[in-house]
């Protein structure tokens, strides 16, 4: 008998231990070589532990349980190997000879052999609708990628009366005193540290604006169809205002900078973390040099790296290094808030959601797409000067896209040499 012992990887430097936080597979199935076995939460991000062979396995560790990096979690009997070929003849034996609800059971049963985290885990958005009408994943069978949860998923069972929805919405409350306690995770407990000593370590406040979109809502109204059919993605705000951002920090440096014991390091470069919403809680990925990124290349980038949290497919080096953070409350409905700086970075934006509001516009009363902006800053090296000419400029740009070309500067100005 051969058998192969799997250790726990290392998830990054400084780190010694980590938490299993749910096995997809357990003592005695037969998995295939890069099979998905179990995963794993460290201080900094959630990792799968995937088979190194084909085997039996045998489980060495329960869910919930602190180990050691490099401590043996399983061990691969690979003298066991799968039934490929068996289990594809046997299905075909019954779908020809079986009744038809037979063959229903055998596709379940097919189905629910690669169940992964995501079956039954809600979209952003499902979860958002689910929540306002207090429905449980459990009364769903979700028909995105890999079972989860989909907005149509939703909407289509609303729309076919949810058995026992209405019965939910009438009386939410049991009126039972039962307590649930769970236990944080790794990444729970270190988010909430730094979370802590931010406020405790930094001199951080926070300043407001306002944005007109409309600039912004004209230029998808009239692009985004061309805009999808040549780059095959969707053009949205965030594209916008990491394009404005980037500009506004060449303006603005000190915005881009960060302390490292005395010293004030100044980035000449822009590394934006864009704060992505995970099953495992909120993430912030990192684009690399979105200054130089055209739109196209930020909203694939952002795409790839959103598609990468849902999956739970980020690795450390994508969340490392940012020099400025954008967060989007909008989408959750947010319409002011003071969000929070990402050390060791020093400023944080605050998208918010985009609300028709009245406005006075050379005199005149007219409705429009509004929405507040927030940067929360360290004081310690930035001054209110440059904190509020940053939100300015980042509006001066959104409301007249044209700056974004020329430095900051309207193509007028350019031309007149101003």
């Amino acid at each position: 008998m051969s058998v192969v012992e799997l250790k726990v990887p290392s998830p990054g430097e400084s780190i010694t231990e980590v938490v299993i936080a749910r096995w997809v597979k357990q003592t005695g199935d037969v998995v295939e070589k890069d099979d998905v076995l179990a995963e794993i939460d460290s201080d900094k991000a959630t990792l799968t532990l995937n088979a190194e062979e084909s085997g039996k396995i045998e489980v060495l560790a329960a869910e919930g349980d602190t180990v050691k990096v490099g401590q043996v979690v399983v061990k691969i009997d690979t003298s066991v190997k799968p039934e490929k070929k068996a289990e594809v003849k046997a299905e075909a034996k019954v779908e020809t000879k079986v009744e038809t609800k037979k063959v229903e059971t055998t596709t379940i049963t097919s189905t629910n052999k690669n169940t992964t985290y995501a079956t039954g885990t809600p979209s952003v958005a499902a979860a958002k609708i689910m929540a306002e009408n207090n429905i449980s994943a459990n009364q769903l069978n979700g028909t995105g990628k890999d079972g989860r949860i989909t907005k149509q998923d939703v909407l289509a069972a609303l729309s076919n009366g949810l058995p026992n929805v209405q019965q939910t919405l009438s009386n939410t409350w049991k009126g039972g005193r039962d307590k649930d306690r769970s236990k944080m995770t790794s990444l729970r407990k270190t988010v909430a540290k730094r979370l802590v000593s931010v406020k405790n370590e930094t001199a951080m406040l926070t300043t407001f604006n306002e944005i007109d979109m409309s600039a912004i809502y004209d230029i998808r109204a009239r692009y985004k169809d061309k805009f999808k059919e040549v780059y095959g993605t969707n053009v949205g705000f965030m594209s916008f205002f990491t394009k404005a951002v980037t500009e506004a920090l060449y303006h603005f440096p000190a915005v881009n900078a960060m302390i490292d014991g005395e010293e004030i390091v100044y980035n000449k470069y822009c590394d934006i973390g864009i704060a992505v919403s995970a099953p495992k809680g909120l993430m912030v990925p990192v684009l690399r040099n979105a200054e130089l990124m055209s739109l196209a290349e930020i909203e694939k980038g952002i795409k790839d790296l959103a598609i990468k949290a849902r999956d739970g497919k980020l690795s450390i080096p994508d969340m490392e290094g940012g020099t400025f953070t954008i967060t989007n409350g909008g989408v959750f409905g947010s319409m002011m808030s003071t969000p929070i700086i990402n050390p060791p970075q020093s400023a944080i934006l605050g998208m918010h959601n985009v609300v028709e509001r009245p406005m006075a516009v050379n005199g005149q009363v007219v409705i429009r797409p509004m929405m507040y902006v927030a940067l929360s800053y360290d004081h310690r090296i930035i001054d209110g000067r440059e904190s509020v000419g940053f939100l300015v400029k980042v509006k001066e740009m959104l409301e007249n896209p044209n700056r974004m070309i020329f430095g900051g500067k309207l193509p007028e100005e350019v031309l007149l040499g101003l």
